[in-house]
């Protein structure tokens, strides 16, 4: 793909492919936003589609509209991204890719501005926590915008040359923006994880580089959690992620979300979710999936 090719507006790409709903991919944010850009990157011959919310994007694969979302999941830096663990288990999606982006922040100014009339940045909380040792460096002040996206579209549309965003260089691109800075973040690991949701179940093969991931809920009994997971250590299983969340608004209904090495039909894995499953009251698989390439190289 050529750079032209990759910067393309998305409604211009969705014109050339005619909007065929089965090469449509879904993202959260605006045009320009990293969940963009990871669009391209991860399912290249796919037309990304932004949605006001995640709620949105995933409702257009069950209408019909799109045949993939992308969800951002976790940053090496901030963690999990708020509400998608609660949203996984009934969004009536399965979990059929992932992607590691490598997230490099740039310093967005107008055409006629340079790096030092700039005086604020304007971006995501997350994006501006990322970059706050560069920003005071340069003196210059963080003011909190909607997304990372909408920062750089709402600068192009101001004369002022003091004002800058933190985005993409797909958002530079979108938004006639010139690059002032680039590598704002401050940390060079900063890399975010997403999941690529589908209407159907991936046919991932037993046997091979696969990632299984599940939510349960232990049943309310002394040393539960501790039970259900051991099958996972006597069976050599891989937990690469355990994460726990409140349900319900209840203190006392916890639910679990992993990631595993494996599929379920390799003997070491069935036999560890059988454990598991025994010590539940609840167990749901929201994907069996192919391991990222970069995951591999990188033994993430």
């Amino acid at each position: 793909m050529t750079s032209e090719e990759f910067y393309q507006l998305p409604e211009a790409k969705l014109k050339a492919l005619g909007g065929d709903p089965a090469q449509t991919i879904c993202f959260q944010g605006e045009a320009g936003a990293y969940s963009h850009l990871a669009c391209l990157e991860a399912l290249p011959d796919m037309v990304p589609m932004a949605c006001n919310t995640f709620e949105e994007a995933m409702e257009r694969v069950h209408n019909g509209t799109a045949s993939r979302v992308l969800l951002p999941v976790e940053n090496s830096i901030y963690g999990r991204v708020a509400d998608i663990h609660h949203l996984l288990p009934g969004s009536g999606l399965y979990i059929v890719g992932e992607h590691f982006m490598r997230v490099h922040h740039m310093l967005l100014g107008l055409k006629q501005a340079t790096l030092d009339q700039i005086t604020t940045a304007r971006s995501h909380a997350m994006a501006l926590g990322q970059c706050m040792k560069s920003m005071r460096e340069l003196g210059i002040k963080a003011v909190q915008g909607a997304d990372t996206a909408g920062s750089a579209r709402e600068i192009s549309q101001q004369a002022d040359v003091t004002q800058a965003a933190i985005a993409s260089k797909l958002a530079a691109a979108i938004y006639d923006l010139q690059i002032l800075r680039t590598e704002m973040e401050d940390e060079a690991h900063n890399t975010t994880r997403f999941l690529v949701m589908s209407g159907k179940p991936n046919d991932a093969d037993a046997g091979g580089q696969v990632m299984t991931s599940f939510v349960f809920q232990v049943r309310n009994v002394p040393a539960a959690l501790y039970k259900a997971l051991g099958g996972f250590a006597t069976n050599g299983v891989n937990m690469t992620k355990l994460e726990s969340y409140q349900i319900d608004g209840s203190f006392n209904a916890t639910q679990f979300y992993a990631d595993i090495i494996g599929h379920p039909e390799d003997e070491n894995v069935r036999m560890a979710l059988e454990e598991l499953n025994f010590f539940s009251r609840k167990l749901s698989i929201l994907g069996v999936y192919p391991q990222s390439e970069l995951r591999r190289m990188m033994d993430l």
